[in-house]
C-alpha cells in the first residue's frame, strides 16, 4: 500500500474513533503558549506557500476541512506525518489547543 493511502486510512480511524469524544476531549490535555512557537515554527511557512504569503487564509478560509475538533486533531496529525516534524501526541495537543484558541474557536 502506498505511504499516502496507508496514512490517510490511519487518519480515518482516527478520526472515526474521535468522533465519539466531545469537543474537550480531542485536545484536552493541551496548552496553547507551548503551541503558539510550533505554529510559528513549522506551519506558517507551509500554508503561507500555500495561500500567497498568507497563511491565516488556511484557517479563515469559508471552504476549510476542519469543523470539528477532532478534524483538527486529524489533520495536525497528517501534517505532522507528512511534514516528518516528529510531534509527540502531547505536542500535537498544544499545537491543536493553540490553533483553536487563535482560529477555530471549538468549545
Amino acid at each position: 500500500m502506498p505511504t499516502r493511502l496507508l496514512v490517510a486510512a490511519i487518519v480515518a480511524a482516527w478520526c472515526a474513533s474521535a468522533v465519539a469524544q466531545g469537543p474537550a476531549d480531542a485536545f484536552k490535555n493541551g496548552d496553547a503558549k507551548q503551541g503558539e512557537p510550533l505554529a510559528a515554527r513549522d506551519c506558517v511557512a507551509c500554508h503561507a506557500r500555500r495561500f500567497d504569503g498568507d497563511a491565516d487564509r488556511m484557517y479563515l478560509r469559508e471552504d476549510r476541512k476542519v469543523r470539528t475538533p477532532a478534524q483538527l486533531m486529524a489533520q495536525i496529525r497528517y501534517c505532522n506525518t507528512q511534514l516528518g516534524a516528529g510531534y509527540f501526541p502531547d505536542e500535537e495537543e498544544h499545537l491543536a489547543a493553540y490553533l483553536n484558541q487563535r482560529y477555530y474557536h471549538f468549545q
